[in-house]
């Protein structure tokens, strides 16, 4: 201990002798480091003045339609009649036919992205490691209107020679959600798959000396101690799923229907939005206007599936030493 003090005495007079010997090093600025901090500020700056940038105009243009005698904001968020032609703007067919096709890509992305996570981080070899990663990088990289061909020439013929032809319309929510989960199992397993990496391994190895398997340990041991990092990968994918467009809007169909029947069709939130800006309506018009109340209530769904993303992450965190 005396040695260690010492030693930490030393240094602080070396250092002090140092800036005596040359004051103008003390007091210079180190200019390169002065750059960096501001750039990343400036990037930080950017990224808060978009999002509040993207909450203004939506809010402002949302404002139009919300605001108007044409439309209530209770009527919008609780009616199950969407037909703005009659002046019915009731939300909930198309909240409805967003979490439906949502519910059904994670059921795909969720378990098949975690296996593939555990495959990855406890089973595979460098070699097999080597193969399946650019595999799932190239799932990635397919644009999301392939996925949306796929699911309308391959999953919907597959479910009605399944489910017959007269129970399943060509259209429909199941179809497009089962390839939405396909589309999202890279991010999934990529996120999945950093977090039951940076479990230490001597977790690994305590468990193995205690007699424990391979996969004992992988799904007792590794997965609960990267279980906030598995969260978050599920909640991502989730505000993945809600986001997402071509798909459900090549495969879902193009009508709003408050229908919980996942062989019929129904058109999302993301769905309408395509539809209806892509269209002839002149600006102003009710039509046109619910676009962007829509895309409000949109990014307060996924606001909010970021929230409870960072407070389950913080709820499960471990830390290890």
């Amino acid at each position: 201990m005396d040695e260690q003090m010492t030693k930490a005495q030393s240094t602080g007079v070396i250092q002090q002798q140092a800036q005596m010997a040359r004051p103008d090093l003390a007091k210079r600025p180190n200019v390169g480091e002065w750059v960096i901090q501001a750039f990343l500020f400036f990037c930080g700056a950017v990224s808060i003045l978009t999002t509040l940038g993207i909450v203004y105009e939506l809010g402002k243009e949302a404002w139009l339609f919300l605001g108007s005698p044409d439309s209530n904001i209770i009527e919008f968020l609780t009616t199950t009649t969407w037909q703005p032609s009659i002046g019915q703007f009731g939300v909930l067919p198309l909240v409805n036919a967003t979490l439906m096709t949502s519910f059904f890509a994670m059921l795909i992305a969720l378990p098949i992205g975690l296996s593939t996570a555990i495959f990855l981080s406890e089973y595979a070899s460098a070699r097999a490691r080597s193969i399946l990663k650019p595999i799932l990088e190239i799932l990635a990289g397919v644009p999301t209107v392939v996925y949306g061909y796929f699911a309308l020439t391959f999953m919907t013929p597959l479910l009605r020679s399944v489910f017959g032809e007269n129970n399943v319309d060509i259209y429909n929510t199941l179809s497009a959600g089962l390839v939405m989960g396909i589309m999202i199992v890279p991010i999934v397993s990529s996120m999945s798959e950093d977090a039951l990496s940076s479990v230490p391994h001597s977790l690994r190895e305590a468990a193995y000396g205690l007699g424990a398997t391979r996969f004992e340990t992988a799904i007792q041991v590794v997965v609960p101690a990267a279980l906030s990092g598995i969260i978050a990968a599920f909640i991502i994918g989730v505000s993945r799923a809600v986001g997402e467009t071509m798909i459900v809007a090549i495969a879902a169909g193009s009508g709003p229907a408050f229908t919980f029947n996942p062989f019929r069709a129904a058109e999302t939130m993301t769905g309408y939005i395509a539809r209806i800006s892509g269209g002839d309506l002149g600006y102003d018009t009710p039509d046109y206007n619910s676009i962007f109340a829509i895309g409000l209530l949109l990014f307060f769904i996924t606001l909010a599936l970021n929230l409870i993303s960072r407070r389950l992450a913080r709820r499960f965190r471990e830390v290890y030493e």
